[in-house]
């Protein structure tokens, strides 16, 4: 990826969650910013988003998850890249999780957490620094 490429990123929202306003604003926001975005709809399983991420060959996925499940999800995503050798791509995500589980999504590889309130400038920045 060079400095003239545009990110390439994922959004889904996985699993049963169907609340799309905030994921939406993040992808429009991205895409604002200048990168490509592939945003894959509602009720879509890790299955579904690793392979439209390699197919789309994305720098990073982000997941929004207000559903609690986020503690399946992301390392599932995680696991399924590995399994696939794509474990290049990064996750990162937004939605409703508990202080208590951020250290054990980061441990599993989860590069950065947005919550309700964060800026999204904090994303497209996020999202930016990975060129360096």
């Amino acid at each position: 990826m060079t400095a003239t490429t545009p990110i390439r990123v994922l959004i889904g929202k996985v699993g049963l969650d169907g609340h799309d306003r905030g994921v939406k604003l993040v992808a429009r926001a991205l895409r604002d910013a200048g990168m490509e975005v592939i945003y894959t709809g509602l009720h879509q399983s890790p299955e579904q988003v690793v392979n439209t991420a390699i197919q789309e060959d994305v720098q990073a996925i982000g997941l929004s998850v207000l559903s609690g499940a986020h503690n399946y999800l992301f390392p599932r995503v995680l696991e399924l890249l590995k399994e696939k050798g794509a474990e290049d791509i990064v996750v990162f995500g937004g939605g409703i999780v508990p202080d208590d589980d951020l250290p054990r999504l980061k441990s599993a590889g989860v590069r950065m957490l947005f919550r309700p309130g964060s800026a999204m400038t904090d994303v497209v920045d996020f999202l930016k620094g990975l060129r360096s």
